[in-house]
C-alpha cells in the first residue's frame, strides 16, 4: 500500500529491511545500469567543514535510476573515531520520479555501510580466484566488519588476516571474528583477497606484497590527494566503479597515473573481458545509484508490511 506521507525510517527500521544477500544483486544491477548510461548521477558535490573542533566534508550524491529518484546527503569526519560514533553518517532522500512527491526519508549510515560491502562483494565475485582461500582485511571499523559479512557470501574463506593502522583496534576486531592481528605485509603476502578499509592518507599497501592474480578492494582514501594504495599496487587491471568520479576523488589513481581499464559495470555486463587471471584492483568511491537502489529495496519491504 501507499501512505499519504513520507515515510521516516531510522537506523533500526532500515535494518529490519536490509539483507546483505538481496543487497548484492542490487548492487550488481545499479552498477550495469550506471555503465550502460541508464542513470543521471552527478559526481558528488563536496565541501569541507573547518570549525574549532575538526575537519569534515559534506558531500551531497543526486541520482536518477531505473531503480527511483533520490538525493543522499553523506558528511565524513575522520576525527570522529576518536570520540567514539560513526565516521561516516548520512540520510537519503526518496521521490516519486512521476511527481517530485517525497516517497521517503530514512537513515543511510547503515545502507552506506552495506552498500559499499556488497558493492566489494559483487567485485570479489567476478575478479578474484573461485577458489580463493585466504582474506586479508586492512582496517578494523564498520566497513572492515561489513566487508568480512558481504565477502564471506561468496567466496570459502579458510583464513582471514586483520591489520589496522591502531593496534589496539586490530586486536579487537580480529578478536571478534576469532582470528588474530598480524603486521600488514604479513597480512597480505599470500592472500587471494584483500580489502583496504582504512582513513589514511597515505599507502598502507605496497603492490610489492600483493600475490600474483590476487584481488584488491581499495575502499578508503576517498579524496583526491589521499592513498591507500602505493603506486606499484596501482600499475595492475584497474577497475572503478566510475571513470569520472575516479578521475575526480581518487587519490590512488589521479596521484599514481593509473590507467583505468574499465567500470565494474562494464564487466558486469560481459562488455569487457575481467581479466580475472590477473591481479585486479577495485577502486571503489561509493556512487548515489548504489544508495537510491538500496533505499528502495527498503523501501519498498517498508511498505509491503505497513
Amino acid at each position: 500500500m501507499k501512505t499519504d506521507q513520507p515515510l521516516f525510517l531510522n537506523e533500526g527500521q532500515v535494518r529490519e529491511h536490509l539483507r546483505m544477500n538481496e543487497l548484492i544483486p542490487a548492487m550488481e544491477k545499479a552498477l550495469i545500469d550506471f555503465s550502460a548510461g541508464r542513470v543521471t548521477q552527478p559526481v558528488r558535490s563536496v565541501i569541507k567543514v573547518d570549525v574549532a573542533a575538526a575537519t569534515g566534508f559534506l558531500g551531497l550524491m543526486p541520482a536518477l535510476t531505473p531503480d527511483g529518484l533520490g538525493l543522499k546527503a553523506v558528511t565524513f569526519y575522520p576525527s570522529n573515531a576518536e570520540r567514539g560514533i560513526p565516521t561516516h553518517m548520512a540520510t537519503i532522500f526518496l521521490v516519486d520520479p512521476q511527481t517530485g512527491t517525497p516517497l521517503a526519508i530514512m537513515d543511510g549510515r547503515l545502507i552506506t555501510e552495506m552498500r559499499t560491502a556488497a558493492v566489494s562483494a559483487a567485485a570479489t565475485k567476478l575478479l578474484a580466484s573461485p577458489d580463493a582461500k585466504v582474506l586479508a582485511v586492512l582496517g578494523s571499523g564498520v566497513q572492515a566488519r561489513s566487508h568480512v559479512e558481504a565477502l564471506l557470501l561468496v567466496r570459502q574463506f579458510e583464513e582471514i588476516r586483520v591489520w589496522s593502522p591502531t593496534r589496539e583496534h586490530a586486536e579487537r576486531f580480529a578478536a571478534e571474528i576469532g582470528v588474530k592481528s598480524t603486521p600488514a605485509e604479513e597480512a597480505v603476502r599470500g592472500a587471494d583477497v584483500v580489502v583496504t578499509v582504512t582513513n589514511s592518507k597515505a599507502p598502507v599497501l605496497k603492490g610489492s606484497w600483493l600475490k600474483a592474480g590476487s584481488h584488491v578492494n581499495a575502499i578508503g582514501a576517498c579524496r583526491p590527494d589521499w592513498r591507500e594504495l602505493d603506486d606499484e599496487a596501482m600499475s595492475n587491471v584497474v577497475f572503478v566503479d566510475s571513470r569520472e568520479g575516479a578521475m575526480k576523488e581518487s587519490g590512488d589513481v589521479i596521484l599514481s597515473r593509473a590507467k583505468i581499464f574499465a567500470e565494474l559495470g562494464e564487466a558486469l555486463a560481459g562488455k569487457v573481458p575481467t581479466r580475472a587471471n590477473e591481479t585486479t584492483i577495485f577502486k571503489s568511491l561509493g556512487m548515489a545509484a548504489e544508495d537510491i537502489a538500496a533505499a528502495m529495496l527498503v523501501y519498498r519491504l517498508a511498505i509491503a508490511t505497513l
